[in-house]
């Protein structure tokens, strides 16, 4: 057919071969389709990878049609069937037309119906090839370059033959690519593909039909599709096949179902995309009880192991001294002679009794009684603590319980001549044991000589009454000569009271902090201390920041009965090990210890689903260094010394408690909009091991090297005076706005600085009592350093007495202490004034010095406050600076250090 065609051509002339008659001009089409099947091979295989993506979904594909496609053509003289085969020798049907000599063409070929499948849009794929009408002898005006597609829809087969304006019209559709005689000539044909869609649909079916006005074309294949979101199973449920929407944006929200062994956290949901993508997951399923996750099912737990509650990670081996020998256990067993209270949770370790059975009564009084034993036989683990309960005899509703860490105590307060019941149990970290058997003391009875002298009573209360007084003026008045004013607080026995009335806390003393760690079952701590949130309670707005373990943002929170608020929110980044979950909620185990205005608060934890959180108070203004750097110089001294007292406050109390914070610095300050300090940052493990200020000692660990008291960086001694030594760095960060401490000298510079006895200078325009406070801070020796009821206090005196604050520190005695050979003020003579200027951070200004004339250090040191402001330096923090670093060259000059 091949050699026909050439003969064909090579006998007529240019002008002729556009009259050959339709039977060559079919032929030509039929080498076409011969040279197509090399790019069908092509077409095909892009075919295949197109149905590897399982949300495709073929309508129809006129290429795998086997028999007659069912096509109509009209008038029958215009779209013609020509039948081929692939490479694959598998059937193929093309139709083409070429009336581009004859006016006024309007051919239409109308497919077969096609059901939509319950689609409400759909996608046409045209693959075509079509004739360049320039390359046409004798440049036929009627010659048309494209065709045009329409769709009717029908409920049923009976709609096709009807009137041409009832079909509604796709597009026009044009070639991006066509061919010429040239091409034929070559062999080369050139393969066009479009696709269109179609929607809304609202009946069951649709024909399609091709227009055809003047165009030299074939039409190689109709592919009709839809698309689909493909049956998946995500979060333990299963969301079905679900066709995509009529609009191309729309979002379609689909229910999921549990998988077997499952039940409902919060309703699954997912939207299917219009590209057939599932989006936007809601809400989850678990496992149920004695079920966990693996591979996206529930598999049942193996015997030995448990799981509690669908909001258990996973099966957890039974805990000590228990098992189970059945499949999807909730609990375990106690093993015989082992046993748990009704109240203790699965994962608590079944113990065997361990109470007290031995007490001896000591010293006994009108008022006390003091008590010893004997620590138990098997206490089934180290003991934290014990915890005595007693109440005067018949009157058990109303009793008293002492904490202590000491095997004996004694129990003040008492009604003379009255029995009083005790019992006592120990702490472990399994945790606590049962009450000993009761134990009756008898206090002293009130003897008949003092009965007979009631009369004297009040004579001698009054005379006691004055003699206290007066000693406790004397006192005050001795103690008032002390530097500062401080007095040294009384240390309170290791031990704590609290009085309860019908089983309610009646007169709580001061807590005392209880270290997470020492809990067998790290959850235990956080739900003895946390309170546990719903995360639907929680609204997420925005990423604030990042830590350790995840994403810091900031939402709303939503409790019942409760208005909305604000608060920051931790989230524990995915993929985390045990280890870091640990640690991420050890910190709100010991936050959630503190109830203080001046301690950051925690509102509550999520630990039940994904992502864990913990949910604090919202500080709007961050942290506060980097508060103070962005207001530089726009507070009053009584507005600092306020922001001080509070820091100084929330520390009294941690101290009180017991709790040392070893990583205290304005970073780990939040401020809120009212200006009021809270100290964060409960991390401990956590601040040592990463804090970027950290550097290594040479026992291994990192700790925070400018804020550490000396002995806490030698010998990791950390206490309370090592948290006032890091108080007295935050001053001067405080009173300076920001300013780094030590500035640029390595950390060694500055171990080797304090460890000679120097330190840091008064920052400036700082009141000369709290530099003086500051200094008292650093005392080389901590017990010479003072409380921090005692800083409380002296701060309370300085802001009710604002004239105490207006004596500030003098130049000659802000350097007196500072280890000048590393100062950035006092390294040598500066070359020039750009060195000096890039020294203290100010080098933006070289320009403006140097235009104005001041192109030496002998000018510079005439500078001026007012010459500042005349220069263009108009903020206050930089003009402090600048004038700051000139007064102490002057010193130095004065003293023979710099010259200038």
């Amino acid at each position: 057919m091949t050699s026909l065609l050439e003969e064909l051509l090579s006998c007529c002339s240019a002008s002729q071969k556009i009259q050959l008659p339709w039977l060559i001009i079919n032929s030509l089409f039929a080498i076409a389709t011969q040279i197509l099947k090399y790019l069908l091979k092509f077409v095909t295989h892009t075919s295949s990878l197109t149905f590897f993506f399982l949300f495709i979904v073929n309508l129809l594909d006129s290429r795998t049609v086997m028999g007659d496609l069912g096509w109509i053509a009209y008038p029958k003289n215009g779209w013609e069937e020509i039948g081929e085969v692939d490479e694959n020798y598998a059937p193929i049907h093309t139709y083409q037309v070429c009336k581009v000599m004859e006016q006024n063409q309007n051919n239409w070929l109308l497919t077969s119906w096609i059901s939509n499948q319950g689609a409400s849009r759909i996608f046409i794929e045209l693959k075509f090839t079509l004739r360049d009408c320039n390359s046409l002898p004798g440049g036929l005006g009627t010659c048309k370059e494209t065709f045009n597609m329409y769709y009717f829809e029908s409920d049923d087969e009976d709609g096709r033959n009807i009137r041409e304006n009832q079909y509604i019209k796709i597009d026009t559709i044009a070639a991006d690519e066509s061919f010429t005689e040239l091409d034929l000539g070559d062999r080369v044909m050139k393969l066009n593909t479009e696709v269109r869609d179609v929607g809304p649909l609202t009946k069951k079916g649709f024909y399609l039909a091709f227009q055809d006005v003047g165009a030299c074309i074939a039409l190689v294949s109709v592919r009709v599709y839809y698309k689909k979101c493909p049956s998946v199973v995500r979060n333990l449920a299963r969301f079905p096949d679900t066709i995509t929407g009529a609009d191309s944006s729309q979002l379609l929200e689909v229910s999921g179902v549990c998988v077997n062994h499952s039940v409902t956290d919060e309703a699954p949901k997912m939207h299917c995309s219009a590209e057939g993508e599932w989006l936007v997951p809601i809400g989850k399923c678990l496992c149920k009880a004695g079920y966990e996750e693996k591979n996206n099912t529930c598999q049942v737990c193996r015997p030995g192991f448990f799981k509690a509650s669908p909001h258990s990670p996973s099966c957890s081996k039974c805990p000590p001294h228990s098992y189970t020998l059945d499949e999807a256990s909730t609990s375990c067993l106690c093993e015989e002679h082992y046993f748990r209270r009704e109240s203790d949770p699965p994962t608590m370790a079944c113990t065997t009794p361990s109470p007290v059975s031995s007490v001896k009564k000591g010293k006994i009084t009108k008022n006390s009684i003091s008590l010893s034993w004997q620590e138990p036989d098997r206490p089934n683990g180290i003991i934290l603590e014990y915890e005595i309960k007693y109440f005067e005899k018949d009157q058990e509703t109303s009793y008293t319980i002492i904490k202590s860490k000491e095997t004996m105590i004694t129990a003040d307060g008492l009604k003379p001549g009255s029995a009083y019941v005790f019992q006592i149990r120990a702490r472990t970290a399994a945790g606590y044991g049962g009450f000993s058997r009761r134990f009756e003391f008898e206090t002293s009875p009130v003897s008949v000589a003092a009965s007979s002298d009631q009369s004297q009573i009040p004579i001698i209360v009054v005379s006691v009454t004055v003699g206290v007084i007066l000693l406790a003026v004397v006192i005050g008045f001795l103690l008032s000569g002390r530097r500062c004013g401080y007095s040294k607080a009384k240390q309170d026995p290791e031990e704590e009271k609290m009085h309860f009335h019908n089983g309610h806390i009646k007169l709580p003393g001061v807590r005392t902090y209880i270290d997470p760690h020492t809990y067998e079952d790290p959850n235990q701590a956080v739900h003895e201390f946390a309170k546990e949130i719903e995360a639907s309670c929680i609204t997420i707005e925005r990423v604030i920041g990042a830590g350790e373990f995840g994403e810091v943002c900031s939402g709303r929170l939503k409790l019942q009965g409760k208005r909305e608020f604000p608060v920051a929110i931790k989230t524990l980044k995915v993929g985390y090990t045990e280890k870091q979950r640990r640690d991420f909620l050890g910190e709100a185990s010991i936050m959630g210890q503190f109830d203080h205005p001046n301690i950051i608060h925690l509102e509550g934890v999520v630990t039940k689903s994904k992502p864990v959180m913990i949910v604090t108070e919202y500080m709007e203004n961050g942290s506060l260094d980097t508060f103070l750097k962005k207001n530089d110089g726009q507070f009053t001294v009584i507005q600092l010394v306020g922001m001080l007292r509070g820091i100084a406050s929330g520390m009294k109390y941690l101290s009180d408690m017991g709790y040392v914070h070893r990583d205290l610095a304005a970073r780990n300050i939040l401020i809120n909009s009212n200006l009021v300090c809270k100290v964060s940052d409960f991390g401990l493990s956590r601040v040592l091991e990463d804090d970027p200020e950290a550097a290594y000692t040479t026992r291994g660990g990192k700790i925070p090297i400018r804020w550490t008291a000396p002995e806490a960086i030698a010998f990791r001694k950390f206490t309370s005076a090592s948290d006032v030594w890091s108080y007295g760095i935050v001053m001067w960060e405080v009173m300076s706005y920001g300013e780094r401490p030590y500035w640029e000298m390595t950390n060694q510079d500055v171990i080797k600085a304090v460890e000679e006895g120097y330190r840091l200078p008064s920052p400036m325009d700082c009141p000369a009592a709290l530099y003086q406070l500051m200094l008292d801070c650093w005392q080389k020796d901590r017990n010479s350093r003072p409380k921090f009821d005692e800083i409380v206090s002296m701060l309370d005196k300085l802001i009710r007495n604002p004239s105490s604050l207006k004596t500030l520190v003098n130049a000659s005695s802000r350097v007196s202490n500072l280890l000048v050979e590393h100062s950035p003020v006092g390294s040598g003579a500066y070359r020039s004034v750009g060195e000096w200027l890039e020294a203290i951070k100010m080098g933006r200004y070289t320009e403006i010095f140097m235009e104005n004339g001041y192109s030496s250090m002998d000018a510079v040191a005439q500078v001026t406050l007012e010459d500042l402001r005349r220069l263009g330096v108009t903020l206050v923090g930089h003009q402090k600076k600048i004038m700051n670093s000139l007064q102490e060259m002057k010193v130095q000059l004065v003293n023979g250090m710099v010259p200038l």
